[in-house]
């Protein structure tokens, strides 16, 4: 049975049982999906219940099942892997309105780190498989690429809009193991 609250510690982000994704609208009709295989992060509660979290993802594990379009995310147009191997997150403050919760942090991408807010979903603890309880999480925020130097512009013929749009959704489904109770 699932409980409502975190035990003071840390809890590590469990790879295997997490994603972390994102979508950006393509041709101003559909949207591309994608995801990072490669990421780690936890959260840490002290007794007094108050919390901080940071994770980093690997750019180079950027997917989105297309190839040739995976390996144009990894150049200079967009995440430049190569000068910039890791997007990190590390927060700032959190507003918790029951289940549900804001967790404002600064996001760095290309060297470029501005603050975003999470819109955050508990979805509780469960008590595991044998290796300690483990917490559940949902969230999502919507960031402007631009603001983070992703400023290629892919104009189609005509005047038909862009390749790909300015908003790129962020998707976070998080499995988190308690590890060092505190």
């Amino acid at each position: 049975m699932a409980t409502t609250t975190l035990t003071p510690g840390t809890w590590q982000i469990d790879p295997t049982h997490s994603a972390v994704g994102f979508s950006v609208r393509h041709l101003m009709v559909s949207k591309i999906r994608g995801r990072f295989t490669d990421f780690s992060g936890q959260l840490v509660v002290a007794e007094d219940g108050t919390a901080s979290a940071e994770a980093e993802i690997r750019a180079d594990s950027v997917t989105t099942d297309n190839p040739q379009r995976d390996g144009h995310l990894r150049t200079a147009d967009f995440f430049k892997v190569e000068e910039f191997p890791v997007l990190t997150f590390k927060t700032t403050g959190f507003q918790v309105s029951g289940e549900k919760f804001a967790v404002q942090g600064d996001f760095t991408v290309r060297g470029v780190t501005k603050n975003i807010t999470l819109d955050v979903e508990f979805l509780g603890v469960s008590p595991g498989m044998g290796g300690g309880p483990v917490a559940g999480f949902e969230a999502q925020t919507v960031v402007n690429r631009r603001d983070f130097g992703l400023d290629i512009d892919m104009p189609l013929p005509d005047g038909g809009g862009v390749v790909i749009g300015d908003k790129i959704t962020l998707t976070l489904e998080i499995e988190a193991g308690l590890q060092d109770p505190a």
